[in-house]
């Protein structure tokens, strides 16, 4: 209310910077969070919701813009109401937070292990001496004791071996190229420029365009819902990116080729992208947010906050989400500079950047599905190539699974009292 014509627009500048700075918080630890409390083997899914939370956000925003362009008449009001809308989820997040409890692991390794056993009790709604839980806890001992006794746990240990260890500063560029990677998509060229983009499809008109961007964003919502709940858990990381990253670039391909050819917004009868080739056209566009959703929307989130040791993991999804943000504001400040300059050939830059990031991600990252936090530093052992690393790490981890629980097993056989029964 109070950036107005006669106040200036301070406050409203002020806003943002505190609204940026609790965007650039929550982007840095909700997925880190959340990482933290998942089972290894619906890990996937259970970050993936962030995205989901993102994508319902910005699609719920978009109507509410588009329903206040369309209902009312230029006023303040008219952008009042939006910005009074982002209270609700705000408000919401923050009463919900009251509720929530610590990660049992960041409590395990600040010493407060007893608090941090009982929230893994309950969180995983097993008892204390269930053979999965002692499993997982002996895992997270584990790891504590080995970081303390070659990294440190103290405040400062973390940054002393980001600068020498050569493997966690490769797991850095890995985080932070993969946002690099996801802004060269074009999503977010796309995401703030659409009108801009559609109208180099054919469509003109502001209302053609803007109902054009709304089932844009209700395309990539729909199929982020498939890939939380069907894709990122039982195909993986790796095949995700790989096969969005070919879609994707197949498709903007054909786009950029069509209207090379055609250039339907010089022609004279075009009106609101109507002719058959306009259609497919922007089919095509609609083919590659699909390809886009079902993999770069998300799937670096999840891998980001996967990779991390336990004591840097927070500054490292701080690093990815920096690269994020900053790859963001690249694409946001020269996307209309290339539209107008680059014209059809906008497409064909992003198409051929889709298709470089195919062998960075074959030959460079590894898959993460269903493997333990404890247990990431195996990906990334020098012996292992990139590409068979997951099967020979999973195929160890079931071999020590197996013997941890026998000996677990044992162990509950030898208390007193325990009946022994052959052949059982």
């Amino acid at each position: 209310m109070g950036a107005a014509g006669t106040n200036g627009l301070g406050i409203l500048y002020g806003g943002r910077v505190l609204a940026g700075l609790g965007i650039g918080a929550l982007s840095n630890l909700t997925p880190i969070y959340i990482s933290e409390l998942s089972p290894p083997a619906i890990r996937g899914r259970l970050v993936g919701f962030y995205e989901v939370g993102w994508q319902v956000g910005g699609l719920v925003g978009f109507w509410i813009n588009y329903a206040v362009n369309k209902t009312m008449a230029p006023s303040q009001s008219q952008w009042l109401i939006p910005f009074g809308v982002q209270l609700i989820p705000g408000g919401l997040l923050m009463i919900g937070m009251l509720f929530c409890d610590e990660s049992p692991r960041w409590l395990i390794f600040n010493g407060q292990r007893e608090k941090g056993v009982k929230i893994l009790s309950r969180l995983r709604n097993l008892p204390l001496d269930h053979v999965y839980l002692r499993e997982e806890i002996a895992q997270i001992d584990q790891a504590v004791d080995d970081l303390a006794n070659s990294i440190g746990l103290g405040f400062m240990a973390p940054f002393r071996e980001i600068m020498r260890n050569k493997n966690i500063q490769w797991r850095l560029f890995l985080s932070g190229s993969l946002f690099f990677w996801q802004n060269a998509s074009g999503i977010n060229a796309i995401n703030y420029y659409s009108p801009t983009a559609f109208k180099s499809m054919g469509v003109s008109g502001t209302n053609a365009s803007l109902f054009s961007t709304g089932i844009f964003g209700v395309v990539k919502t729909a199929v982020t819902f498939i890939w939380i709940l069907f894709m990122i858990d039982y195909l993986g990381r790796r095949s995700l990116l790989l096969w969005g990253a070919v879609g994707g670039s197949i498709s903007l391909w054909i786009v950029g080729g069509y209207l090379a050819a055609v250039n339907p917004t010089g022609s004279e009868t075009n009106n609101s992208g109507s002719s058959a080739g306009d259609k497919a056209a922007v089919a095509f566009f609609y083919i590659y947010t699909v390809c886009y959703g079902v993999s770069w929307s998300g799937t670096p989130w999840v891998v980001t906050s996967e990779i991390s040791d336990q004591n840097i993991r927070t500054f490292a999804q701080a690093f990815a989400a920096a690269n994020n943000w900053f790859w963001n504001f690249i694409v946001a400040r020269f996307t209309p500079q290339m539209f107008s300059t680059m014209k059809y050939g906008v497409w064909f830059f992003f198409a051929a950047l889709q298709l470089l990031a195919v062998p960075f991600v074959y030959f460079l990252l590894p898959e993460t599905k269903a493997v333990p936090l404890e247990q990431m530093d195996m990906l990334f052992s020098k012996d292992l190539r990139p590409w068979k690393a997951h099967k020979v790490v999973m195929d160890d981890i079931r071999g020590s699974e197996v013997q941890s629980r026998v000996a677990l097993q044992g162990e509950e056989d030898d208390k007193p009292g325990t009946a022994h029964v052959d052949g059982v």
